[in-house]
């Protein structure tokens, strides 16, 4: 335990130095975030106040619901990348022989970004809050249980996305399912109850349908983890199947692609 928070510390701080040599960035990443918000703001006013989905303003729906996809998208990504960048340099195999094991390897190289992808969901949302005056009525125990529990679901498709990298170098397909297909299904910027009868039904079936869900009920509704149990215990089922499904998967695609001299395929 110790050499793993030890490894994770020395990953974070490189990646944190990194950071803050390419500060240019964090002016870019300002000002799109506030022409997101800008743009969806003006969308919700030129709706009118008259649309109150699931009984909330619009506005705020749509934060909450375009910052939980975001989120999802990038966290997919960060893991993606990480196994794309080093295929690409030449790495991949000199990493494979390190002692630490190559799963949790790709897990550790991605947590710094899964880490500012959320710090960046908190910035987004407190942004929306502060600027457009979104109503909010939050409940603290609720919201870190969504966030905790979506976390480890964004991380088991992040880590599904680097296992087809390494099997098929494929890898982008999930992302892209992901930024164009399910957002559609997931209820980002309409309630799924609009929705024809059989695409609600599979809008049912993705986890990312109840971290939004799940994130609203707590941050616009104030809903208790009690009033939310059947929301929180599809969060928790998703990832307590997902995550150690997907770790699995990456286990033996790394190993196969190891004995196969594949690693560096991209």
């Amino acid at each position: 335990m110790k050499s793993i928070l030890g490894k994770l510390s020395a990953i974070l701080r490189r990646d944190l130095l990194t950071a803050i040599r390419h500060r240019t960035g964090f002016a870019f990443t300002g000002l799109g975030l506030l022409t997101q918000l800008a743009a969806f703001y003006f969308l919700s006013r030129a709706i009118g106040p008259g649309f109150r989905p699931g009984g909330v303003e619009y506005f705020p729906f749509l934060l909450v619901g375009t910052g939980v996809y975001t989120f999802f998208v990038m966290t997919t990504q960060a893991f993606l990348s990480t196994v794309q960048e080093a295929q690409q340099t030449g790495t991949m195999e000199v990493l494979m022989t390190t002692s630490t094991p190559p799963a949790q390897l790709v897990v550790l190289s991605s947590i710094s970004a899964c880490a500012a992808n959320l710090v960046s969901l908190v910035l987004y949302l407190v942004a929306g809050v502060a600027l457009f005056r979104a109503p909010i009525h939050a409940n603290a125990l609720s919201c870190l249980a969504v966030a905790f529990l979506s976390l480890a679901i964004a991380m088991a498709l992040g880590i599904a996305a680097a296992t087809v990298q390494i099997t098929f170098q494929k890898g982008s397909a999930l992302v892209w399912l992901l930024s164009s297909g399910l957002w559609f299904l997931s209820g980002t910027m309409f309630p799924i109850e609009s929705l024809p009868t059989p695409l609600a039904l599979a809008a049912r079936a993705i986890p990312l349908t109840y971290a939004v869900e799940g994130l609203r009920r707590a941050l616009l509704q104030g809903q208790s983890p009690v009033e939310m149990a059947q929301t929180l215990g599809a969060l928790a089922a998703f990832s307590f199947v997902l995550l150690p499904l997907t770790l699995a998967a990456l286990s033996i695609s790394l190993r196969r692609a190891r004995q196969n001299g594949t690693l560096s395929f991209y």
